[in-house]
């Protein structure tokens, strides 16, 4: 049992459903079959999650605050908050003596940034010291964390810019669909300038590494174009020609797999590869791979006006530490109302479970 991996699970923005999903993901026994996982968030916020759990659906959990992580217990039925003293008692709105939980309605705020933002740097510091196996990332406000004064368009360049890695990429994964992103967080025309031919053969390189990290020892990899029918020679723009076609030359002569050798139309390429041609896909900029996941990933059931599932996950590739996140927003709308859906976070921490377990063999 002592091989488990530990897990840092980062609890969110505190006005999120970071703290109920979390709640959510550890009431279920298995988990602590596979792992060993340890909150870093706010006792306070961790301890509402759980009233709000107890009401709703009956979860029957303690809470042992540590301030190490050799004072956790990591055994089923108590979960171990790393307890950080950021946001007091007071600040959330205690709605779950009424009848029906109800949202929060604080949305992003300057504590709730500030309390995110420390949470995912504590963990990085402790997975760099190597006192966690891997991390795992509840949803944060990019709007509240810059509101705190800490201007990062995300997660990732959070990770980056701790860890000293020059050299990364965003994975998103849902069952076998994977992809990972040339660029993420840029407008669509500063986007499409960033598609040249070392940052694709660069995102090529750190998707057949993640995979084999996976386990999968000869990965298959798609490479989405940029434009309609990847440019039609020429006729609706040169990227595929200039710039990712020679990336893709490259690649085959590193002996990566590539089984089309070149680029594949986006209308066409997801549907391949959920039909099993490629393991991943490397897409062009962050809407391109990231509709197609969650149109996957992502279920609302508009008869009950509530998500059935809200599932797919996002890794941090190229880092020298685990990192593995929900792939989904705060939901600040519907935080507090117990309803909020826990899958994506319990994806993610089996991700971070499979490339912990791989890293140690």
């Amino acid at each position: 049992m002592s091989e488990r991996p530990i897990l840092g699970i980062s609890m969110g923005d505190p006005f999120g459903n970071g703290p109920e999903i979390t709640v959510r993901a550890l009431a279920d026994q298995k988990i602590y079959d596979r792992c060993r996982p340890l909150v870093v968030g706010d006792v306070s916020s961790m301890a509402y999650a759980l009233k709000v759990a107890r009401k709703v659906d009956g979860t029957d959990l303690v809470l042992n605050p540590v301030s190490r992580v050799e004072d956790a217990k990591f055994t089923y039925g108590t979960v171990d908050v790393l307890d950080m003293g950021l946001v007091p008692a007071e600040r959330i709105p205690d709605t779950s003596d009424k009848d029906r939980p109800e949202p929060f309605g604080v949305g992003a705020c300057a504590l709730g940034g500030e309390a995110a933002f420390t949470y995912v740097k504590k963990v990085i510091e402790m997975a760099m010291a190597g006192e966690i196996d891997a991390t795992v990332t509840n949803a944060l406000s990019k709007e509240a964390i810059n509101m705190a004064g800490h201007h990062y368009s995300g997660h990732t360049e959070i990770y980056a810019h701790y860890t000293g890695t020059d050299k990364y990429t965003m994975m998103l994964a849902h069952e076998g669909l994977r992809v990972v992103h040339v660029s993420t967080h840029v407008s669509l025309r500063e986007a499409c300038d960033r598609v040249k031919k070392a940052r694709v053969l660069e995102c090529i390189r750190i998707a057949d590494e993640g995979c084999r990290a996976l386990g999968i020892r000869k990965p298959k990899i798609g490479v989405a174009g940029l434009n309609p029918h990847c440019g039609e020679n020429g006729m609706f723009g040169r990227e595929e020609i200039e710039e990712i076609q020679p990336a893709i030359d490259q690649a085959l002569s590193e002996g990566i797999c590539i089984p089309e050798k070149k680029p594949t139309p986006p209308d066409t390429v997801f549907s391949k590869a959920l039909g099993g041609w490629y393991d991943i896909v490397v897409v062009m900029y962050h809407d391109q791979g990231h509709i197609p996941l969650k149109v996957k990933g992502f279920v609302y059931n508009k008869e009950e006006s509530h998500w059935e599932a809200v599932a797919g996950i996002n890794v941090t590739l190229g880092l020298p530490i685990i990192r593995a996140s929900v792939d989904h927003g705060t939901g600040f709308g519907h935080a507090g109302n117990g309803h909020a859906n826990e899958l994506s976070l319990v994806n993610a921490m089996d991700y971070a479970i499979t490339l912990a377990n791989h890293k140690k063999k």
